[in-house]
This record gives structure tokens, sequence and C-alpha cells, in this order.
């Protein structure tokens, strides 16, 4: 087994977080590389509790970051690795509610700092947003040594304010700290709703027969990161001794044309309602992203596995596969925010499609 597996053996991990996509993957894969105990602390406020895997060594405790009672309780499993991957996900959700962005992703982070701090953890592994941080006037491919203070949204301010505090932590305490800067997550694990990854969504409308809202001119493009090789970086992030104090971009390292991924998830969900236009946020300057993968790669041996198509085609049987839980657990609701505003000017309604036919089955 490769060490950075190995290594896993009989330690206790805490996965805040762990009821989201990126947690429940990685505990599934800490619990069965025979970790000690995997804690998980979710406030399931975007996570739930039927993702989280349902082993002998998983510990699932509801509450959230902020919570100084439910962090007592976790952090009294006396965890030796922890994985912060907690946030108030995610840009559009912070525009709308900033202040709730503010204390989850600002003082709920920094309270966990704390208690690592305290508590003696061997590793903490800090989730970023390579998507947020590097604003919109990054070269590309996107660096680690790059820095932008225009930012966008309450999200991206306070992903960067997180890795701020992982620094005075490091430096000042010196709390073992690696910081993941994550790329355009997509999976099995995520649920779809108002404020989730595009492609969650446009899998849980193409299944319904419905157009896909899109709102670009064409020619943009998202570095996709397979949620398997996200959790094969976060792992690595837990030995290599090279990464502690770094900052790095855990992504694919390609680029692929978010119309092209609308048509290829029409084609494999035999959708023929095709795509429909819709406004683009205020807050969404970013014509292409595409990051460098070099650091990671030297200093934890991350190399990704998984293309584009392959990842796709598991996350579209992972929807058909538990359909009744999304369907159940998928929110659009109602209001004012952007992402509901009419998507073009011949009468279609985001809203209309975002909330019709809640209850409709997939067609094989």
């Amino acid at each position: 087994m490769d060490g950075y597996k190995e290594s896993i053996r009989g330690k206790v991990a805490l996965v805040t977080g762990g009821a989201g996509a990126i947690g429940s993957n990685l505990t599934r894969s800490v619990a069965e590389l025979d970790a000690k105990a995997v804690v998980v602390l979710d406030d399931l406020s975007a996570g739930y509790e039927w993702n989280v895997p349902r082993l002998s060594n998983v510990l699932f405790v509801k509450g959230s970051v902020l919570d100084e009672v439910a962090l007592k309780r976790v952090f009294g499993e006396k965890p030796d690795i922890v994985f912060h991957l907690a946030a108030f996900f995610a840009n559009q959700n912070s525009v709308d509610y900033p202040e709730k962005d503010l204390l989850t992703n600002g003082l709920g982070t920094l309270r966990v700092f704390e208690y690592c701090a305290l508590a003696g953890v061997e590793r903490v592994i800090y989730a970023s947003s390579g998507c947020s941080i590097y604003g919109s006037s990054a070269p590309l491919p996107l660096k680690e040594d790059f820095m932008s203070m225009h930012l966008t949204t309450p999200y991206q301010i306070t992903k960067m304010l997180g890795e701020l505090y992982a620094n005075f932590f490091h430096h000042h305490l010196g709390l073992r700290v690696v910081k993941t800067r994550f790329f355009n997550s997509y999976g099995p694990g995520e649920v779809p709703g108002e404020y989730r990854n595009v492609i969650p969504n446009f899998i849980y409308w193409a299944l319904q027969r419905q157009p896909l809202p899109f709102t670009g001119a064409g020619d943009e493009t998202r570095d996709f990161t397979y949620v398997t090789d996200i959790v094969d970086a976060l792992l690595r992030a837990a030995w290599f001794e090279g990464a502690v104090g770094r900052e790095m971009n855990i992504a694919s390292g390609h680029e692929t044309n978010i119309l092209e991924m609308a048509h290829q998830v029409n084609r494999l969900a035999e959708n023929p309602a095709g795509i429909c236009q819709a406004q683009r946020r205020v807050w969404d300057t970013k014509k292409r992203l595409l990051a460098s993968i070099e650091r990671a790669k030297d200093l934890l041996g991350y190399e990704p596995k998984v293309d584009f198509q392959t990842g796709l085609k598991r996350t579209i049987q992972w929807f058909r596969e538990n359909w009744e839980d999304i369907v159940r657990s998928a929110r659009f609701p109602p209001g004012m925010s952007s992402a509901v505003r009419p998507v073009s000017e011949d009468g279609l309604k985001s809203l209309e499609l975002l909330d019709r036919t809640q209850q409709s089955q997939p067609v094989a």
C-alpha cells in the first residue's frame, strides 16, 4: 500500500463538512483505509446525513463549526488529523447572505484552528478555493504565488481569510497546516440546489427533460476536477512533509468548455430539450479557468487519474442510483437571488425551470 494511505491506519480523523460531496467521499476513503475512527461534523445546512457512509468506524455529529459544544464533542475524540472542509458554500449564497458567510468561513475556521492548536493535532488540511481567491485578472495557468485584492464575492474574501488564518496559526503557533485550493469539483455525492455547482444542476435538469440554462457566450472554460482525485490529494496532504505551511492547487490541469459540457450532459442523459440562454450573474467575471498543478505534483506526487468524460458518466450513474434521495433533498426555493432571474427575453423563467416537476423520475 502507498505510504500516504498506510499512514491513515489506526488514526482518528475529523472531517468538518463530512456530509457534503467531497467530505463524504473523503470520509469513506479514510474509513476504508482502516482509520481507528472518522468523526464527521456537519450541520446539514448544505450536506445530507444519507450521504455519510454507514461504516462501523464512522461517527456522525450534527453540529456547526460555530458551536463550541459541538467542537468540544468532536475534539474530545482526540483527532490526529483534521480535514477542515466545512464552509458556507458558495459564491451566490455569500452574495445573498454575506454575514452568514463571514461567520462560518471566517469565525468558524478560526475556531477550528484554535481547537486544533489546543488539541495538538498532527496535521490540518484546509479546503480553500482556487476558483475564488485568484480574482479575475490572474494569468493562466493559475499559479499559487499570484495574489489578488480584486475579489468579487464574500465567499472569495472569506476563503482567502481562511488561508491567512492558516498562515497565522502555522507561523505563530506551529500548527501544521496545509492549504489545498480546489477547482470546480464534481462527482458522486453532490446534491443539486439553488447554490450548488453547475454540473449536478445540469444533470438534475437533463434527467427531467428540461433545457439547461446557460449563462455564457459559449467560449467559457473551467478546470473540472473529479471528486476522487481531490480525495487522493487530501490524503497525500495529510502525509507529505513538504506540504506543511504551503498552498497548492488541486485541479485536473485541463480546460473544459462549459457549453460543450452542457451538450455532453444532454447526450449522456438522453435529454432532447437542449439549452436555453440565462442571464449572467454579476460576480461571474471569469471567462476561463485553468490551474497549474505542478506544485501539487512536486510536493504531493499528485496526479489526477479520472478524465472528464469518465467522471461525467460516473456522476450521472450515481444520480440514477440515488434519484429518490436526490429529488427529496434538492432545493430550488423562490426568492430574489440573481440565480433565479429570468433566463431569456422569450418569457422562459429560470424559477419555472428550477422548480418544475420536483417529483418526476429520470428517463432510463
